[in-house]
């Protein structure tokens, strides 16, 4: 019996990816002022070579991957102007985020049939204390549990860590939990490596190539229709 629905945050329950993209052009532009001996195709390929790397492993500081972006090409990184450049681009990604039209209402329906709570990774800003959940407070009031993966000595998604603690936290066994996440590696496979039901979230409103995978994971393209859980679930 399913007791308890587990979200992610970013593109699950709020569409940051505008803010993102605007966010990494700033961040490469920015970059390339001083590669211009580079071929911008080159330095480009090289950039985002790093940054997948970066990704596949879980670490999405972007002052470290700037930082590699320099030592790639054998130039020193000024590390205080990284951390400008950082807090620029948390900004502009705040600035062009903004629910899914549905966030509010959904969890409000499910919240009076189960238990609801958040396990996010901190993508590496700086977050003195805070997360990125306190950009809409209007929604921490139906989270139960609030994780933040990836800061203070708990490994980021997909390490089976953070959804255990979750899980030790509501006091329930994996099969009474669905988890619900918008990547294929590191909700989706970060959730069934701990036995969590989850469902693959591909928002209809969400410019992005999807992974092309065999599954029998259920797929939803909108967070209307966890509301009928049970035929997701069939």
């Amino acid at each position: 019996m399913i007791r308890a629905i587990l979200f992610d945050f970013g593109q699950t329950l709020v569409d940051s990816a505008n803010g993102f993209r605007a966010a990494e052009r700033q961040a490469q532009q920015r970059l390339y002022a001083d590669f211009q001996d580079i071929p911008w195709e080159n330095f480009l390929a090289d950039y985002r070579r790093l940054r997948q790397e970066f990704h596949a492993r879980s670490d999405f500081s972007r002052p470290a991957l700037w930082q590699a972006v320099y030592h790639l090409f054998n130039r020193e990184a000024d590390w205080r102007r990284l951390g400008n450049w950082e807090t620029t681009y948390w900004e502009t990604v705040q600035a062009a985020s903004s629910l899914f039209p549905e966030t509010k209402a959904v969890l409000a329906k499910l919240a009076a049939n189960y238990r609801i709570a958040l396990i996010t990774n901190t993508q590496g800003q700086k977050t003195a204390g805070n997360h990125r959940t306190s950009q809409f407070p209007e929604l921490e009031r139906f989270f139960e549990v609030i994780i933040v993966a990836g800061e203070s000595g708990l490994p980021p998604k997909p390490d089976p860590a953070p959804f255990r603690l979750c899980l030790e936290k509501l006091r329930l066994a994996a099969a009474e939990a669905v988890f619900v996440g918008d990547d294929w590696r590191i909700d989706v496979g970060g959730a069934a490596g701990v036995g969590i039901q989850p469902v693959w979230l591909q928002h209809h409103s969400v410019r992005r190539n999807w992974p092309v995978v065999e599954t029998t994971v259920p797929i939803i393209t909108s967070l209307d229709q966890l509301l009928e859980l049970d035929q997701i679930l069939r």
